[in-house]
């Protein structure tokens, strides 16, 4: 029941003149304009995959989908790649330019939703929350899509809160979103229920047609690019397994604890509890939208750990931008009461709060660390181009294909020598062993291109190592399934040039 004791939604803690929500904006874009032109970092992965396959269908034909260690493919990720391929290497950054561009839209978000359903001071906590969790920013500063996917769910969710079935625009948004990620499909889903029920036929069906639009164009492109139209789903599922990252049953409530311990850091998840509850008793109908969204995040990750696919932290990103929503509740929700004792008490509590996470923080964020790992990413990539323009390598080149010791740098190496697909072969899968599970004509089709990639290795061309600590453990030796002997240079491979941190052997 709201509390008669309540003030109104949007009055801020103390009458000002200075606009806090414009000065935080600015300090916002500012500081994501600065990081972005002081840490020139690269797409990760799997953006730089989808860059490749945007610059496929440029080329007119289909992308290849089905290579060793692939990512899943991304429909509006692939879309965007082709938008921005004809840029050449300058495409990179401009990739990271629309992340980072797409966390400024989430804060922003993120603060539009908190402010509408307690205060603005609520808000302004909601948005510094987001911007201290570093893994948030960090994700915009590697090109990770999730950003992208956020902003499209969090806003969506502003609009429908500021306007309850308001259709349209919010299925767009959600169509957006579920071509970035198919946990969108759900909410798509969920919210065609809540707009359908007091519509008429004529709207159910346009309703309907707008929340497929999602499920639709990724099967409709799996479909025409594999023959698959389950393709995306079914890859997935059996990557996870391949990488270890599914999980049981049983298994998964603990995830979901370690994992919003990880986004949100342990006093920001109890002020989360402490500030849920809080709201459940004082606003329970403002907290409706944002307690939506962490139950549909938590029931997402759960539905897609029984599913069998990989269960990692991002897939709990929204559950956690709602974790912080309540955090800052619990921070600054004193700002929904009338002044009094109850204030008081609320706001002192706060400001403990506030210092039990500064001193957390404090004693466990190393910022220097931060600072390295974003400059890695920019010195690195520069270290590779170097490397792979040297007149050595380029020669290397002629006598056979690259090959590099596990999957990490394959993507890079294409994007910035433009080559297709097989022009980079990992060592790690040509001394893969095909699982026991796997049996017939799969089982010697596999064999047959685990062979082909062994030979052509071993025949010659050019090999690419890492050659210092850090790129070693982010590019080579990833995980426990990567085997030392990759970072091995190979028989009859001598070393013709070295970098800062690649070395590079050829065989002619």
């Amino acid at each position: 029941m709201e509390s008669a004791t309540l003030s109104r939604p949007r009055a801020l803690p103390a009458a000002s003149a200075v606009p806090w929500p414009l000065v935080a904006l600015g300090l916002l874009v500012v500081g994501a304009v600065v990081g972005f032109l002081v840490y020139p970092t690269y797409p990760n992965y799997d953006s730089y995959y989808s860059m490749l396959w945007g610059r496929e269908l440029l080329d007119g034909q289909l992308p290849v989908y089905e290579t060793y260690r692939a990512p899943t493919p991304h429909p509006m990720a692939t879309f965007v790649g082709a938008v921005i391929s004809p840029l050449g290497h300058g495409a990179e950054r401009v990739w990271i330019a629309l992340c980072v561009l797409s966390f400024v839209a989430l804060v922003v978000g993120v603060y539009q939703l908190a402010r509408d359903a307690f205060t603005p001071f609520v808000g302004l906590v909601a948005g510094a929350l987001v911007c201290t969790r570093f893994d948030f920013p960090f994700y915009a500063a590697r090109g990770y899509i999730d950003i992208a996917y956020m902003a499209l769910v969090v806003w969506a969710a502003v609009l429908e809160a500021r306007r309850p079935r308001r259709g349209a625009a919010v299925f767009w948004l959600l169509a957006v979103a579920g071509m970035l990620r198919p946990e969108a499909w759900l909410i798509a889903g969920l919210y065609f229920l809540w707009v359908a029920w007091p519509a008429s036929w004529a709207e159910r069906v346009r309703f309907a047609a707008l929340a497929a639009v999602g499920p639709v164009v990724w099967a409709g492109s799996d479909w025409i690019i594999t023959g698959d139209p389950t393709y995306s789903l079914t890859y997935t599922s059996g990557f996870a397994e391949e990488l270890g990252r599914n999980k049981s049953s049983g298994d998964i409530p603990t995830a979901v604890w370690s994992f919003l311990v990880k986004l949100d850091k342990f006093p920001v998840l109890v002020g989360g509890i402490a500030g849920l509850a809080a709201a459940a008793v004082l606003v329970p109908r403002r907290m409706v939208m944002p307690f939506v969204l962490l139950a549909i995040g938590v029931g997402t990750f759960g539905i897609v750990g029984l599913a069998g696919f990989s269960v990692i932290d991002r897939y709990l990103l929204v559950a956690s931008l709602m974790v912080m929503v309540f955090a800052a509740v619990a921070i600054g929700g004193w700002t929904m009461l009338e002044r009094g004792r109850l204030r008081t008490l609320w706001a002192v509590a706060a400001l403990v709060l506030v210092a039990y996470g500064a001193m957390f923080t404090a004693t466990r964020v190393n910022l220097s660390r931060l600072e390295n790992e974003l400059r890695f990413r920019g010195d690195a990539h520069a270290a590779l181009h170097d490397i792979l323009q040297a007149p050595a390598v380029r020669a290397g080149m002629r006598c056979g294909p690259i090959n590099v010791p596990n999957h990490k740098l394959v993507p890079d190496i294409r994007w910035i020598l433009d080559l297709p697909d097989g022009g980079v072969l990992t060592r790690s899968e040509s001394i893969r062993v095909v699982p026991e599970k796997v049996a017939g004509a799969e089982r010697a089709r596999q064999e047959r291109r685990i062979a082909s990639v062994r030979r052509r290795i071993e025949a010659g061309g050019v090999q690419i190592i890492p050659n210092r600590r850090l790129a070693l453990f982010r590019q080579a030796l990833v995980s426990d399934t990567d085997d030392p002997v990759t970072v091995l240079p190979l028989p009859g491979y001598e070393r013709v040039a070295v970098s800062d941190y690649y070395s590079a052997y050829v065989r002619c």
